[in-house]
């Protein structure tokens, strides 16, 4: 059963989205997290149940890292992507908080040529799971802020929230 739940954040609203666990643990594994206007982001479908409880741990985790105390997620996610996505976002999930990689950086780390820096950022926009999977971190080679699926203010907002003051 797919669930959801919409949390107030300084981004604005967050959308968690994820899939109810059968195992005796219990809790949701979250499978979207998005915000409002987000390039590609997900919407409340029919047949789809509101539980805010379903994602305690998960809301929990993300208002002590708004608050500036958390630095890692520890959270169950799944998502489906292609190999090379998979790849990629794996990728980004080494990016430490508060530092900043490039797009061929990026490449590097996953072990992709750097002359698919395009195809990464494709895979990088594709990430459904936002601040979670910190795509947030990676800039243009210039340092400059570039592409995020939940608009560039947003990028900054988590930037200045994880106090990165210098790009690459």
């Amino acid at each position: 059963m797919t669930v959801y739940a919409m949390l107030d954040s300084p981004l604005g609203e967050l959308l968690l989205v994820g899939e109810e666990s059968d195992t005796a643990t219990g809790g949701t594994a979250l499978r979207s997290l998005s915000v409002p206007g987000q390039k590609g982001g997900v919407t409340v479908q029919d047949g789809w149940r509101e539980d805010s409880e379903a994602f305690a741990e998960i809301i929990r985790q993300l208002g002590s890292y708004f608050d500036g105390e958390l630095t890692r997620f520890d959270i169950e996610y799944t998502t489906s992507g292609t190999p090379f996505q998979q790849q990629v976002w794996k990728a980004l999930e080494g990016i430490e908080h508060g530092t900043t990689l490039a797009y061929a950086q990026v490449a590097d780390r996953a072990g992709i040529p750097r002359s698919s820096s395009r195809a990464v950022g494709t895979a990088i926009g594709a990430n459904p799971l936002l601040v979670v999977r910190p795509c947030h971190r990676v800039l243009g080679s210039s340092g400059a802020l570039t592409g995020y699926a939940g608009g560039l203010e947003r990028k900054r907002q988590l930037l200045d929230l994880e106090n990165v003051r210098q790009a690459l």
